[in-house]
């Protein structure tokens, strides 16, 4: 009988590693064969013809049920490693993987499939694969291939597919299995944006009840999609926590490593929040009947000691951030749909050129909603030299934000906008939160100029 324990657990990885035998050139493989063995057949000490390379190493993970998990990283990080030693298409070197359930998995493109049998006999092929009888699969099938939407190609040899229409086939049986893990590697890159969107609304349904391990470069669906993340490096896991917190630590040292390729030398920062300032993001409006139908947002005040997280190369600083009015005062409460200036106030401590000043919108999930930059907006090259204090406003219409909290990044660079070097980006500059709104759904509300309806007159 199961402990309550395992019986939580979709996926426990303990020790986890992986190794390749890399050889220098055919021959060393043969070599490999037979050399070592007749080295210790005389009792001699037997050498190697090949070098280590471990994809992944001493990885401790465990995966509850219901979690929706995002594994993110660079090329060649161990995520693919990862993840088909999770559905066992790969043998682990050491450590152990223990599952729960049934795991469906979308891997590299066609795995599963035979290249030389049809659609419709892959469908058969990977349905069975995954568990499924044959009955199971036949009162399925019309649902899988109406899914694919692939159409006549349903009779043809996979090997004639385009790389859509082995994602949409391959998708289609993996969303009719009954899975309680699924398992999604960067299949959804290659697919268009309609069927990108039928993909996630199945994924969307499917975290209500199932477990979801997603690999993808895209961090805004992995904020979208995932409460947690956990951070690949060099076969190892370099950081794990809130899909949030992770991806920007991601996307910080992204930067500084682009960066000090070209030569820049540029530094991550990490500092601890006060915590205590995000308590304050739970207040309650007392005025909240006299404002019903409004979309009251309180703006919390700029506090350089608190960033969660900051980059850059240091050239500048990012010093003051706030909402201000026509008075250049901070505004404590603005509303959706009022006019508003957003202010980032900027020093600079060296002579810079080609300055560029901007901004993102997120809400608590790190997507970004809207964002602008002094680079979209300014012909002329701004420029300074050290001990200048530089102020750049973006004045736009508040959109109507759903009822939580939101913050805004602030930043600061130097370059092009194609080729530039962040001095100064600050995660989480400005939070505030939406204490009512107007809005039942979407992510963001455009106030309307004008709402009407006429009747025309019957001919009749």
């Amino acid at each position: 009988m199961c402990s309550d324990s395992v019986k939580q657990t979709a996926v426990e990885v303990h020790g986890l590693g992986k190794r390749y035998e890399i050889y220098a050139a055919p021959q060393d493989r043969l070599k490999q064969m037979v050399l070592p063995r007749l080295s210790r057949a005389v009792g001699a000490k037997p050498k190697e013809y090949f070098r280590e390379f471990w994809a992944l190493r001493n990885v401790d993970l465990t995966v509850e049920r219901g979690e929706t998990v995002a594994i993110i990283g660079q090329n060649g990080s161990g995520k693919s490693t990862f993840l088909q030693l999770v559905c066992g298409t790969l043998t682990p070197t050491q450590g152990e993987v223990k599952r729960n359930g049934r795991i469906a998995a979308l891997l590299e493109l066609g795995a599963g499939f035979n290249p030389e049998f049809t659609g419709e006999e892959n469908v058969y092929l990977s349905g069975m694969l995954y568990g499924l009888t044959e009955k199971q699969l036949q009162e399925r099938y019309h649902s899988i291939i109406e899914f694919a939407e692939i159409g006549d190609f349903v009779s043809q040899p996979v090997k004639t597919y385009s790389s859509g229409m082995y994602v949409r086939l391959a998708f289609a049986i993996a969303a009719h299995v009954d899975a309680d893990v699924l398992v999604v590697d960067e299949a959804l890159s290659v697919g268009d944006v309609r069927f990108t969107q039928k993909c996630m609304r199945f994924l969307r349904q499917f975290q209500k009840n199932g477990t979801l391990l997603f690999v993808s470069h895209d961090v805004g669906a992995v904020t979208s999609l995932c409460s947690r993340a956990v951070w690949l490096d060099h076969g190892s896991v370099r950081l794990d926590g809130p899909a949030k917190d992770v991806v920007e630590a991601y996307l910080a040292e992204q930067h500084v490593l682009d960066r000090k390729a070209q030569g820049v030398e540029v530094s991550a920062i990490k500092v601890e929040r006060a915590r205590a300032k995000m308590a304050q993001m739970d207040v309650v409006d007392q005025n909240a009947e006299q404002l019903k139908g409004s979309n009251s947002i309180k703006v919390f005040e700029f506090d350089p000691d608190a960033h969660e997280s900051a980059f850059g190369a240091g050239g500048a600083t990012i010093t003051g951030v706030a909402m201000i009015d026509e008075d250049a005062r901070a505004m404590p409460m603005v509303q959706g749909g009022e006019l508003v200036t957003l202010d980032i106030a900027v020093e600079l401590h060296t002579a810079l050129s080609g300055l560029i000043i901007g901004f993102y919108l997120k809400d608590r999930l790190g997507q970004r909603l809207f964002g602008a930059n002094t680079h979209l907006s300014h012909e002329n090259v701004i420029e300074g030299v050290a001990n200048d204090q530089l102020h750049a406003t973006f004045q736009f219409r508040m959109p109507y934000l759903p009822v939580g909290a939101y913050s805004i990044d602030a930043a600061v660079a130097s370059g092009t906008q194609d080729d530039h070097t962040q001095q100064h980006w600050v995660h989480d500059a400005l939070q505030f939160r939406a204490l009512m709104s107007p809005l039942s759904h979407g992510l963001v509300g455009v106030p309307m100029l004008r709402i009407s309806v006429e009747k025309e007159r019957s001919m009749a």
